[in-house]
């Protein structure tokens, strides 16, 4: 099944082991904070790689479905026709990934997590939040960073329908954190009343993930 589970031990998972034992690409090159548009250890792309568990499940927008759940007044399940009924923004922003890349200027279209906050009212005690995707991946934010004025569950780029290599028809959007916290193929949303790591986490990398402070690995 789509969601279940990746594996654990797999040539990618071992490299990227490997990668956080060495902490490869770490430069420190710059001071955290720096006011440029490129983080340390990056370098520009024109193209969109294509980055994943092996999986590139083939959900559908009539079998897709976003369930927001756990540490919400108002739990729901939205299928695609509730999710385009939901007020639509459109934001633009940069992809920093953790493998060194980065590119400008995404134009995505979809609904603003501040929306999906709005209709759950997340309870007092949440604090952070694990995402699912329907390849079994699983990546944890904090409730802040989920709540970025920039951050969405995105269905287009550059005006087009999202591909599903990139993780369509939907996907989280976290401009301001690596790339791999932007969940592929999203089909559920979890509040927790703390902080717990994911696939990656678990595998080696950051809690966090700020580019900025080159937060690749734990």
């Amino acid at each position: 099944m789509d969601d279940e589970p990746p594996p654990a031990d797999t040539k990618l998972t071992r490299s990227k082991q490997r990668w956080a034992a060495e902490r490869k690409f770490i430069t420190d090159a710059r001071e955290a904070g720096s006011d440029d548009r490129l983080p340390p250890g990056q370098h520009l792309v024109t193209n969109w790689p294509v980055l994943d568990l092996g999986r590139q499940p083939d959900v559908s927008t009539d079998r897709w479905r976003l369930q927001v759940r756990g540490l919400v007044e108002r739990p729901i399940t939205l299928d695609w026709a509730a999710f385009q009924q939901l007020p639509q923004s459109t934001r633009r922003s940069d992809i920093h990934c953790v493998t060194t890349w980065s590119r400008y200027d995404n134009d995505w279209a979809g609904v603003s997590t501040e929306t999906l906050l709005d209709l759950v009212a997340p309870r007092d005690e949440a604090r952070a939040v694990m995402l699912h995707g329907y390849d079994g991946y699983t990546t944890n934010v904090l409730l802040a960073d989920f709540a970025a004025a920039d951050a969405m569950i995105a269905h287009s780029w550059q005006g087009r329908p999202l591909s599903r290599e990139h993780g369509g028809p939907a996907r989280l959007i976290i401009p301001h954190l690596y790339f791999w916290k932007s969940a592929k193929w999203i089909n559920a949303i979890e509040f927790l009343g703390a902080d717990k790591p994911g696939f990656w986490e678990v595998n080696g990398y950051h809690m966090r993930g700020d580019p900025w402070h080159e937060e690749r690995y734990g």
